[in-house]
């Protein structure tokens, strides 16, 4: 014969053992000792919070022959055999494999036959959302007026699924999720009468894990307890749950608040290589980042079951942290534990959660900075804006017209090197060129070709339809009067980019980005490409680049310029793209 399993071996048999239902079993007993029996019932809460068990405490109540202040006595013929699972007037249904209308039709035809032995005839429909309308319907009028012999108890996950005609018919209780501590004293107690030797840390970690439900605590306990150890220790429960010490996401959290991206995803990788699931980490990480959260918006430390050491780390993290970039790290976190479910690559969208949330301090609205390359002079505030050079590709600098600094005659520097500068005065600035001469170099295709992915960044604040369309875009060339040709794929991007709205946002963040005026043209790919049939190359002019590749490898080249760390590299390190294979 099998051994019966925790949950079930101790279920409650009295309303007293409810863990964290009181405002439940406080008003069913006043209702049994006033004679206030409704008809029908419905009982909605998560998973594990004792809606079966209360209905079935129910039933034992209205039918048990002791006195009404002792209902349920467990000791009657009725109770114990409810307690056994043999009495005949408790049917219990799952309405999630009997959801049909012919279910429902034989239950009509029985509910007019009395009870065997039973003062009353119970029926407790479960997951009852899961019945069909027609189910519902059929089920109505029974429900509405049944006989004075039978009392329906619904319980459901779900309760937004049940018709609102089902549900005026039927008095309410909400169960809530169980609280840590009513979980750990009911663990503490189960683990004492079995004789399980269980660590204090083992059941706070299988208390949390449970997340409010109760059946899922006892039968963790039970699995550990099949373990064959002398003693249930925390390294076990971690090994059996799959979840990160506490020291590890902490140390996670430290890489973020310090911007120490390579650290952090190293600390990621070394746990996914240890057989850490990703989902858990991320979860385990938002629960961290929200005890942050709690802490910096007021007195959270009365909501946080930790050690007084843990709760002092995390006031330092949650001081270095701003509200906007701590909220902004939750939800990216967040979205990253449902973006899981569906990647490729295990640890991916963790990743780039983290890179993002480390980032995220550093991009002002609405638009991100522009890092100067090595060796150039910070701009002091108040000074004109200086065209982005850390983007353009190696091509000889226009002569600026501007007094010479001494530096050899005639000398051209490519746009990935900077000259030196000699330190002047702070007060003594060099006045912006006129508005009527040109600001810096010209707009080249390779330079808008590398600032794609940063003009897209910069859209996607100010105008997110656009954004999206351009991502299916290409940039095609730059004609001789400043106009930048963008091919689509599809007429009906280019008819939506070409609207005045989406054109004149984009060509003031490309002007912004590339650092010269741009005008916006948009074109067919299709058309483009039969405008332009294949010719023979012809000899360039030094220093002027070949024309592109078009097609895949555009396409090949958008993704890897849209990768958020290729980004990152390009923006903080001034690198660019050199070849896509």
């Amino acid at each position: 014969m099998t051994a019966q399993v925790l949950y079930r071996k101790w279920r409650p048999k009295t309303f007293e053992e409810v863990v964290g239902q009181e405002h439940v079993t406080r008003t069913l007993r006043n209702a049994l000792r006033d004679g206030r029996i409704g008809h029908a019932y419905l009982f909605a809460g998560p998973r594990g919070t004792g809606k079966t068990t209360t209905a079935r405490l129910l039933a034992k109540a209205v039918n048990c022959l002791a006195d009404a202040e002792q209902r349920p006595c467990n000791e009657c013929t009725i109770c114990r055999a409810i307690n056994e699972g043999r009495l005949m007037d408790l049917i219990e249904i799952d309405a999630a494999s009997n959801r049909g209308i012919d279910e429902i039709r034989d239950l009509r035809e029985k509910v007019a036959f009395r009870p065997t032995e039973a003062r009353y005839k119970v029926y407790v429909i479960d997951e009852v959302h899961m019945l069909t309308n027609e189910a519902f319907n059929a089920l109505l009028k029974t429900l509405e007026e049944p006989p004075p012999h039978v009392i329906f108890v619904l319980a459901t996950t779900e309760p937004h699924k049940i018709p609102a005609t089902v549900l005026s018919r039927c008095q309410r209780f909400d169960f809530h999720r169980i609280p840590l501590s009513g979980i750990l004293g009911r663990l503490e107690r189960i683990a004492a009468a079995e004789g399980l030797a269980v660590e204090k840390a083992a059941l706070e970690l299988i208390a949390r894990s449970a997340t409010g439900s109760l059946r899922d605590a006892e039968s963790l306990l039970d699995q550990l307890g099949s373990c064959g150890d002398e003693r249930i220790e925390a390294a076990q429960v971690r090994a059996m749950l799959g979840v990160v010490p506490a020291q590890v996401v902490s140390q996670l959290v430290e890489h973020l608040v310090s911007g120490e991206v390579a650290d952090g995803l190293e600390v990621i990788n070394k746990s996914i290589d240890e057989g850490i699931d990703a989902r858990q980490f991320t979860r385990q990480v938002v629960e961290h980042l929200r005890y942050l959260l709690l802490l910096k918006v007021g007195d959270g430390a009365k909501l946080l079951d930790v050690s007084d050491e843990t709760l002092e780390e995390m006031r330092r993290q949650a001081s270095r942290l701003s509200l906007r970039r701590m909220v902004r790290a939750v939800k990216l976190f967040n979205q990253a534990s449902l973006d899981l479910r569906g990647s490729l690559q295990p640890q991916l969208p963790l990743e780039l959660a983290f890179v993002e949330a480390t980032l995220s301090d550093a991009e002002p609205e609405p638009s991100p900075p522009v890092s100067s390359p090595p060796g150039t002079t910070a701009r002091p505030p108040g000074a004109a804006p200086s065209p982005d050079v850390s983007a353009v590709p190696t091509r000889p600098v226009a002569p600026q017209a501007r007094e010479p600094v001494p530096s050899p005659a005639n000398q051209t520097v490519p746009a990935d090197q900077t000259v030196p500068t000699e330190p002047k005065p702070q007060g003594d600035e060099q006045p912006p060129p006129p508005a009527g001469e040109p600001a810096g170099q010209a707009m080249t295709l390779e330079a808008v070709r590398l600032n794609w992915a940063r003009i897209l960044a910069e859209m996607r604040p100010l105008n997110r339809t656009a954004e999206a369309l351009l991502r299916s875009c290409t940039p095609v060339r730059v004609e001789n009067n400043g106009v930048l040709v963008i091919g689509a794929y599809h007429a009906f991007h280019k008819e939506r980019l070409e609207e005045p709205r989406s054109k004149q946002v984009l060509e003031k963040v490309i002007s912004r980005v590339i650092g010269c005026p741009c005008r916006v043209r948009c074109v067919l790919t299709s058309q483009e490409q039969d405008a332009n049939p294949p010719r023979p190359v012809k000899a360039s002019r030094p220093g002027r680049p070949e024309p592109p590749a078009a097609g895949r490898q555009e396409r090949k080249y958008q993704d890897v310029t849209g990768d958020p760390l290729i980004r990152e590299a390009v923006e903080r390190y001034g690198a660019r793209v050199v070849d896509v294979q």
